[in-house]
Formats: structure tokens, sequence, C-alpha cells
């Protein structure tokens, strides 16, 4: 009886040995599946790293390629600015050259010359040059530079005396400032 309770304990241990296996390889297949599970969801979060990487790369690029062709349009910009300044200019040029070759008499070269410079004052004026106003007028640190001053009676303190050399601004920023004589008491 010995033997036999020794065999039904065994039994019983074999039991639960095999019942344990059995939990412990369902355990196993439940990682494993789990594993393969997290191993595919890697391998797809990769796949997107590296195409949030290319597409980085690209806009990168391009923006490197905007940059370069804004760089490139600024240049042209720059180096064409005055085109349709100059091509106003061009005919008061060519007006001047042909008032000099065919002027017979310093009369003719004078009326040629005074309607060239007209010519020319109104074309600079159309692209919004102004002469700064001076003689007369109260001394204007942002429009005038005073190169001489002098005590006079005729004229107010800070008044300007003399417009020595013209100024002028265009578009309403000064691009000359007016040299000028001030009257200082």
């Amino acid at each position: 009886m010995a033997n036999e309770k020794k065999k039904i304990d065994l039994e019983n241990e074999i039991e639960e040995l095999k019942s344990q296996v059995k939990e412990a390889s369902e355990k196993i297949a439940s990682q494993n599946e789990e594993l393969a599970k997290l191993k595919e969801s890697l391998e797809e979060e990769t796949k997107q790293k590296e195409e949030y990487i290319s597409h980085s790369q690209r806009l990168q690029a391009d923006f490197e390629n905007f940059k370069k062709q804004t760089e490139k349009r600024n240049k042209e910009i720059i180096a064409y600015a005055n085109e349709s300044l100059i091509m106003n200019i061009l005919d008061s040029y060519e007006d001047l050259g042909r008032a000099l070759n065919n002027s017979k008499n310093e009369k003719e070269l004078k009326e040629g010359v005074e309607l060239i410079y007209s010519k020319l004052k109104n074309e600079l004026k159309k692209e919004g040059l102004e002469e700064i106003k001076a003689t007369g007028e109260q001394f204007d640190p942002f429009k005038h530079e005073a190169l001489m001053a002098e005590e006079n009676d005729d004229f107010k303190n800070n008044e300007i005396i003399e417009e020595l050399i013209k100024g002028y601004s265009l578009k309403d920023k000064v691009i000359k400032y007016s040299k000028v004589k001030v009257c200082k008491k």
C-alpha cells in the first residue's frame, strides 16, 4: 500500500507538473505572440521614422533650393533696379548729345540744354525726386547741413541765409542734404 500511495502521489505530482508545463507553454506562446506583435510594431515605427527622415531631408533640400533661387532673384532685382529710371533718362542723354553736335551757336546750345534740363527734371520728379527748400527756411538738421554760420540782421536766428548746394529727397527720404549758410545770433 505504501507503494501504491507513492505511485498515486507520483502520478499527482506528474499531473501537477504536466499542468505547470502546459501553463508555462501557454505563457511562452502568449509571450511569443506579444513579442511578434512588438517586432511588427517596431518594424512599422522604424519604417515610419525613415519616411519622416526622408521627408525632412527633402524639405531641407527644397528650402535650400528656395533660398538659392531667392538670393539669385534678389541679385537680379538689385542689378536691374534702376533699369526703368535709366530708360527714362536715356532720352535726355541722347538729346544732350544731339544738342552738342547740332548746335551752331551758343544761343541754340543754351536753348537745347535748357529743354533737356527741363525734361530731365520732369522725369526725376515722376520718379519721386524733390528738391529740398532751403533759403529763407528754418534750419532742419534732418534736411540741411550747415557749412557756415554768420550773424545777419536781415534773417532770424537759425534761418537759412543761403543755399550753397541743393539737397534732394526721394519719396520722403533725404538722399542728399542741402548744404547751407545759417544765421546765428
